[in-house]
């Protein structure tokens, strides 16, 4: 082992430096998945398996990069042998052939040996490190030591992740935070204001952002067949869902309306506030997903449409006057937000809808379908459309 002391000192050392400024556990894992690429050049992927219940909490699964279009790790590699005798024993094991990974349309990928490496927090495994090589190579020594040491960095960054959602748990409870939809954004926009006083004067600025609006799809069916205060309680339920992931992916609630919401990504250059947005709607994806399920939606789901658009918009707080009261709210403003509306309107059956620029922004980071060009309402010309949604 000491013989590869300088090699595994010098990754440690680099990894330590690369993820001391993230605080978003998913970029860790990220940055930490691609510093193993890096290290084990043999290695055709690799992928971190979260098994703790709360992981969906406070992270999201990685994509595995073996498969045609986006499946989570945890779906493509949980029964795989490497990974069940890794949980099952408790240590790292090395699988010396591994079945094909088979792809949506039946085609299968043929890989080489199987590594894994549970990643412990006191005697709970709560990942699992797994790395597949090309065919006909083999993992070394050396290797096998590099999965051991990042391991021990995943389940810290675990950890952390962990007991931060559990903090703010404790301070924020999610049932006070929406006991009514309105309070999104008088708390968004007090909480801006105590930061930066001078914002109630100031006057909008132009930004790159990445506008996400979303609305349910059969809420006027849900409204004509049951009851007010039960619908009322089915919203609720679905959107306090969708907040913890807007704010794991820097998404700030705007404006809510009714059966809808409009979130803004703001923080970042035009890139990463597009890959932010669409973070967050896979998530909201999933989301809506086992919330139907909870509900006993299965047969006939209440279906989230998604709309993103990125570009420059004019930032800035608005002020609503009325009889009665001044109401703020900090919200972008322009064609880019207009854009994004209609996308959403345009979806359907769960579908998410992205512009020309939020396209760019993930070119090669997600598939994309083009949906053609189609005529908005609202807007002069026709646009051309593309979804991430495959049907």
């Amino acid at each position: 082992m000491e013989k590869y002391y300088r090699d595994r000192f010098e990754a440690q050392r680099r990894v330590a430096r690369t993820i001391a400024g993230i605080m978003e556990v998913n970029q860790v894992l990220e940055k930490l998945r691609t510093e193993i690429r890096h290290v084990i050049p043999s290695a055709m992927e690799v992928c971190i398996l979260l098994l703790d219940s709360d992981a969906p909490k406070y992270t999201r699964p990685l994509q595995c990069a073996l498969y045609d279009r986006p499946v989570n790790c945890l779906q493509c590699k949980r029964h795989r042998p490497a990974i069940e005798k890794a949980i099952r024993e408790g240590k790292g094991v090395l699988v010396s052939e591994s079945e094909p990974v088979v792809r949506h349309d039946g085609s299968r990928v043929a890989v080489g040996p199987e590594a894994a490496i549970p990643a412990f927090v006191g005697d709970r495994i709560l990942a699992v490190l797994s790395a597949v090589a090309l065919p006909g190579v083999h993992f070394g020594r050396k290797d096998f030591y590099f999965l051991k040491d990042f391991s021990e960095f995943v389940g810290n960054a675990l950890l952390s992740a962990k007991r931060h959602w559990e903090i703010t748990q404790e301070k924020i409870h999610i049932s006070q935070m929406l006991a009514h939809l309105s309070p999104f954004v008088p708390h968004s926009v007090r909480r801006l204001v105590e930061q930066n006083p001078e914002m109630l004067s100031r006057e909008k600025q132009s930004r790159n952002v990445s506008v996400l609006f979303l609305d349910l799809e059969d809420y006027t069916r849900l409204s004509a067949s049951r009851p007010e205060a039960e619908v009322n309680e089915i919203v609720e339920k679905m959107f306090s869902s969708f907040v913890d992931p807007i704010h794991r992916s820097s998404g700030d609630i705007n404006e809510t309306a009714g059966d809808g919401l409009m979130i803004i990504f703001k923080d970042d250059d035009a890139q990463t506030n597009a890959v932010h947005a669409v973070k967050a709607a896979f998530d909201i994806q999933e989301r809506n997903r086992v919330i139907n399920t909870e509900l006993g939606f299965d047969r006939s789901p209440i279906h989230v449409n998604m709309g993103i658009n990125t570009g420059s918009a004019l930032v800035g707080m608005t002020r609503f006057t009325g009889s009665l009261e001044t109401r703020m709210t900090y919200t972008a403003s322009g064609p880019v937000t207009n854009l994004a509306a209609r996308l959403a309107g345009q979806a359907s059956g769960g579908d998410i809808l992205v512009g020309e620029e939020t396209r760019k922004m993930i070119d090669g980071l997600w598939p994309v379908y083009d949906r053609g060009v189609v005529n908005l309402k609202g807007i002069d010309h026709p646009v051309h459309v593309y979804s991430l949604v495959r049907k």
